[in-house]
């Protein structure tokens, strides 16, 4: 016996809602599949910030004590003193880019401790 498509689309035309529920129901039954949207697909977009897994470090305001500010990005960064000196002069500059939220997050404090603004990305 062949499958006829049309005959079966009539058929679904006709029927009531209560007899589509149970079609579905069945159908999800017998094959082990399920009619529900994909959820966690949806949800992993919006949440998109809390599942983040790398960062970017941001220094926005180098601060009151800009000799701490190019030492500190020195330690952190490995930089020479001149390009350290450069991104504490030319904020906003990314100190650094790609690291875990760990780290990004002691790269925010130690900054910050020696006046820095910092934004993580």
């Amino acid at each position: 016996m062949a499958f006829d498509k049309d005959n079966v689309i009539d058929q679904l035309k006709d029927a009531s809602i209560s007899d589509l529920n149970d079609l579905v129901k069945s159908i999800e039954d017998e094959f082990g599949v399920s009619a529900a949207a994909p959820v966690a697909a949806a949800g992993a977009a919006g949440g998109e910030a809390a599942t983040k897994d790398s960062y970017d470090v941001e220094l926005t305001e180098s601060g009151d004590q800009k000799v701490k500010a190019i030492k500190a990005v020195r330690e952190i960064t490995g930089l020479g003193l001149k390009d350290a000196k450069g991104l504490v002069d030319k904020v906003p500059s990314t100190i650094k880019e790609g690291v875990s939220e760990d780290e990004a997050n002691k790269i925010k404090e130690t900054l910050e401790a020696v006046g820095g603004v910092v934004t993580l990305k």
